[in-house]
């Protein structure tokens, strides 16, 4: 039996209404890790290039890290992955909550779903027991509505289901675990709906054998409790207030966007800004919320009676940045209710709360009228309209089906207002400024999985003790001047995107970079038992990215010629990707990987795809 893996994946087939298992290699597993990292091996070579995401031939699938399921800190997240039908590249979303491990409490390392069931259908795995169970009653239902009636009937599972706007294709929907809990970004839900799958449900007694449980729990009980002794700062304020800690701070330093990316600090002003602020929706919380082996707990569940919330999950900074600045929007309860039609609906907040602030633009400037949206005065600010809006969207009701795939589809359809569409490759951009965090742009326009601020962007992580020398992990020191354009920052970024690579693929929380010293490969050794160095590391990280980015090329995507609205950046970030390429081993002029890299990357796969 190995440890922290169990050397075992399950390809379920739609289809057919079959379950099959593969077992790996230990190779395949040191070299791709798990999560994204092993999704990108598997994916690429089973799916076709070209192969349309919504087809029954799309292969998508579940990959929890490589250690999630254990207790090492901050490791609770799972990737769902694929092809995104949103941007047409390489697709991945990062989620945490608990079915990530039930993932491996089943036996598996993954679970990847391809063909396309004739009517709808929900999976189970009650530890051996698999089976294809009929979902039409659950068809229609929201995520919340789905999961009280599968735990109902399957008793203690852990459950991942798509709500309203997963069943109607909309590419910007998602998937919804822990009924709050979505992998938002790429459009998943819309994969699993084309597919006619509502849910997966799970239960498992696994246990996850690993090598040095004594080491294990002594670098687990150490970390902790630094964590557990911060009494102000971050990781404090992430315990109380979460993410919406950054709702008003991110807003006055220039971060956040405000009306569409077009808007200035006057339009948005401190006394409509503290409306929204974290300490405001503190006023609601009734208990904290945590991951799988989290010791922050930075969720909240909440009560707001105003709006005959009973239960639900506090909003992410994004999603009161997407639905409160982005439109100029200080009503607190619309937000909180933003926030709960798409969690229940799985429709990802970045994307529709951005949808919204498009379409508002474009009735601004005449491009939509009365007629186009069924009588709705579009108007900064307007939280009922945004409400009514919102739940068109979901629903393709009206003007929604119009706005359901996002922006830019949204413009192609209009024949206009594309300039008015804050985009990356059809992925609405994360809540966070390139005109702040520098080299967002770069990450925003080149990454594989464009428009998204979780990916390795060096600036905006580059905030904790990572810019300390081994200040985060024993090994990684960003060289000295990675501020400023030139050698030194091509280098850091290279240095930062590999290791978050594999720090994303162990199932390590984005959070991890903000808090403090994390014993990266001591918890490796002690959960897997290898040992690994840095530099295993940082050439692992490089193999991963340069995978998701030869998935990308292989789809036709010309990916250096991509660009990022001009409102939304104000550097050259074309340049700073020439000189991250040239650090990568990757055609600067293409950011194609030259065949030299492939080969020392053990990608000799990708070498006939990609010459």
């Amino acid at each position: 039996m190995p440890n922290g893996f169990l050397g075992k994946i399950l390809w379920v087939d739609l289809t057919n209404e079959t379950f099959k298992e593969e077992e790996l290699s230990e190779q395949i597993y040191r070299q791709y890790i798990g999560g994204y990292g092993l999704a990108t091996k598997l994916i690429y070579e089973n799916m076709p290039s070209k192969t349309d995401a919504l087809s029954p031939e799309s292969v998508f699938g579940f990959f929890p890290g490589l250690l999630t399921g254990t207790v090492a800190p901050l490791t609770g997240r799972f990737m769902v992955a694929g092809k995104s039908p949103l941007t047409n590249t390489w697709g991945d979303s990062n989620c945490g909550g608990y079915f990530g491990p039930e993932i491996k409490k089943c036996g598996y390392d993954a679970i990847l779903i391809k063909g396309m069931a004739d009517s709808p259908r929900y999976i189970t795995i009650l530890e051996d027991d698999k089976q294809f169970i009929d979902a039409s009653d659950l068809w229609g239902l929201d995520v919340v509505q789905t999961e009280d009636k599968l735990k109902a009937k399957h008793g203690s599972v852990q459950i991942a289901s798509i709500g309203q706007a997963g069943e109607n294709l909309s590419l910007i929907s998602g998937i919804v675990n822990d009924k709050a809990r979505i992998a938002g970004r790429s459009g998943f839900g819309a994969v699993m709906g084309s597919k006619k799958l509502k849910a997966i449900v799970l239960k498992g007694a696994r246990k996850i054998e690993v090598a040095d449980k004594d080491a294990l729990i002594q670098h687990t009980k150490d970390y902790n409790e630094g964590i557990n002794a911060a009494t102000a700062g971050g990781i404090e304020g992430y315990r109380t207030l979460g993410t919406t800690m950054g709702n008003e701070i991110l807003f006055q330093i220039g971060d956040t966007p405000a009306k569409n990316w077009g808007g200035r600090k006057e339009d948005f002003p401190p006394e409509r800004l503290s409306k929204i602020s974290g300490i405001e929706i503190d006023k609601y919380k009734q208990k904290p919320y945590g991951c799988f082996s989290c010791p922050v707990r930075c969720g909240a569940i909440m009560k707001v009676p105003e709006v005959d919330l009973e239960e639900t999950h506090r909003p992410e900074y994004e999603t009161c940045a997407s639905f409160g600045h982005l439109l100029l929007n200080d009503d607190l309860m619309s937000i909180f209710k933003a926030n709960d039609l798409c969690n229940r609906a799985g429709i990802d907040t970045i994307s529709a709360g951005a949808t919204i602030a498009f379409a508002i633009e474009c009735f601004e400037n005449g491009l939509l009228t009365k007629d186009d949206t069924d009588g709705l005065e579009l108007t900064w600010g307007n939280s009922e309209t945004i409400i009514t809006l919102l739940n068109k969207i979901i629903n393709r009701d009206g003007i929604g089906d119009l706005l359901a795939d996002g922006t830019k589809i949204a413009a192609e359809k209009l024949g206009k207002g594309s300039e008015y569409a804050m985009h990356s490759m059809g992925q609405e951009l994360g809540m966070h400024s390139p005109k702040y965090y520098k080299n967002m742009g770069t990450t925003f326009a080149f990454d594989p999985t464009p428009g998204r601020h979780t990916t390795a962007s060096l600036d905006f992580f580059a905030m904790g003790p990572i810019i300390k020398p081994n200040g985060l992990f024993e090994g990684i020191t960003l060289p000295r001047k990675f501020k400023r354009p030139g050698e030194d920052r091509s280098e850091a970024e290279k240095l930062f995107t590999a290791i978050s690579q594999f720090t994303n693929s162990l199932g390590l929380c984005g959070f991890v970079y903000v808090f403090q010293k994390y014993p990266l490969l001591e918890l490796v050794k002690s959960v897997v038992g290898w040992d690994l160095d840095i530099a295993e590391a940082i050439k692992t990280g490089q193999r991963i990215q340069t995978l998701r980015q030869a998935f990308t090329l292989r789809e036709g995507i010309d990916i250096i010629k991509n660009k990022i609205p001009e409102r939304t950046v104000t550097v050259d970030y074309l340049e700073d990707y020439k000189g991250y390429c040239e650090k990568m081993g990757w055609n600067p002029e293409t950011g194609y990987p030259f065949k030299e890299t492939l080969k020392d990357l053990n990608l000799d796969f990708v070498v006939k795809d990609l010459f």
